[in-house]
């Protein structure tokens, strides 16, 4: 009891002080920090320390720490786990040595271990602090496997799920691996408010990700983020190009492509890759003319394909050998008579001339099943007699 009674007395004695000490303005919130406390009401608290945390005026200095240390440790065990978190997530910022801010996080893994979302989210933290302050991308690499492994299974979308594909985009971009930071980085857009980012901060991610589309292996489907709100940002900026070039690409638009390389060329990152530009808006060209044909008519020459890719007739069966393996399309060479008869396209998000397109062979289709419904009627006499 005598224990209890100090650590009561210790709690008062903080609080007061930081009555008397701190601005004016917060002196109503340290002295309902202490009638809660004194009433065990643990939500309320938990709730008014998540509010107090982001009060500027406590955080300067090291007074978030100073808070936790005198006060929040001595009931941490009756926060729930995740917002215990989310306050750590404010108190770690104000540690002046980043290797102290993930040993103080993984002094908080054991506390919180009854909650996986509360142990990935200091995970996360550390990693976000691996990655930007210590500029060690191996620990970075190592919490991305561990928590990714567990969101996978997850129910639905966390709350730690935003953080993550942050983490996990900002990891990619650095490394280079435009697929993954493509893929990871429209899922952390999917998971959050945009309206809650700043205008500059959604021009940054619509830049990074028109980039990573095009020079992203493996990425065809460029309509998700053509679909986007966020890509809208550019319009109003210099980097207004970018988008006419992804619309360029998703419809295998290689005119245009080649008529915006004045625009192109002047981003680094996309002269140095020219040719692999051209091998994808080439694969691009050759999905988008299987997608307008019929289905009963998508049987393709070498000189049709050549026609449209730009491609020299001698590289035409090369290039639908790559689509066929890369799942892009279905179908079999003739080599005999230099045709490619197509079955199947990777379904793709599709752009307004696309539906119209779609559109426009479905009424076909309905024509051609109402015909063969009248031929049908007219000959019925005479295949039912037969």
């Amino acid at each position: 009891m005598a224990s209890v009674s100090v650590q009561q007395q210790n709690i008062t004695d903080f609080l007061s002080r930081k009555q008397k000490e701190g601005p004016k303005e917060l002196v109503p919130e340290w002295a309902a920090l202490e009638e809660l406390y004194n009433k065990k009401l643990w939500h309320q608290l938990t709730l008014k320390v998540l509010s107090l945390v982001k009060k500027a005026d406590l955080q300067k200095d090291d007074n978030l720490i100073q808070l936790y240390n005198h006060f929040l440790q001595t009931f941490e065990n009756k926060i729930n786990p995740l917002s215990l978190v989310e306050i750590v997530a404010v108190v770690i910022e104000q540690f002046k040595n980043p290797s102290e801010a993930v040993a103080f996080l993984e002094k908080t893994e054991p506390k919180v271990k009854i909650s996986s979302d509360a142990v990935n989210l200091c995970k996360v933290l550390a990693g976000q602090i691996y990655l930007e302050k210590l500029n060690n991308l191996e620990a970075t690499k190592k919490i991305i496997e561990q928590v990714e492994a567990t969101l996978d299974n997850a129910d639905g979308v966390t709350p730690v799920h935003g953080r993550f594909y942050l983490l996990a985009s900002q990891y990619y971009r650095i490394q280079g691996d435009h697929a993954q930071y493509y893929r990871t980085a429209l899922r952390y857009l999917g998971c959050i408010d945009i309206d809650i980012l700043s205008e500059e901060t959604k021009m940054q991610h619509a830049f990074f990700l028109g980039l990573a589309a095009l020079l992203g292996e493996g990425v065809y489907n460029l309509g998700e983020l053509l679909a986007h709100p966020v890509l809208q940002t550019l319009n109003t900026t210099d980097n207004s190009w970018l988008i006419e070039l992804l619309y360029a690409f998703n419809s295998g638009d290689i005119k245009k492509f080649d008529n915006m390389k004045p625009k192109w060329s002047s981003i680094a990152d996309l002269a140095a890759q020219e040719l692999f530009l051209r091998q994808k808006i080439s694969l691009l060209c050759l999905m988008e003319m299987t997608f307008k044909r019929p289905s009963h008519d998508r049987q393709l020459t070498f000189a049709e394909i050549s026609e449209e890719t730009k491609l020299p007739i001698n590289e035409i069966e090369l290039l639908v050998m790559k689509a066929l393996s890369q799942g892009l399309v279905k179908g079999a060479i003739d080599q005999v008579a230099s045709t490619v008869n197509m079955t199947w396209v990777q379904p793709r998000v599709l752009g307004r001339p696309q539906i119209t397109s779609m559109v426009q062979r479905l009424n076909e289709w309905c024509t051609h099943v109402s015909t063969m419904e009248k031929l049908l009627e007219g000959k019925a006499t005479e295949i039912l007699t037969l």
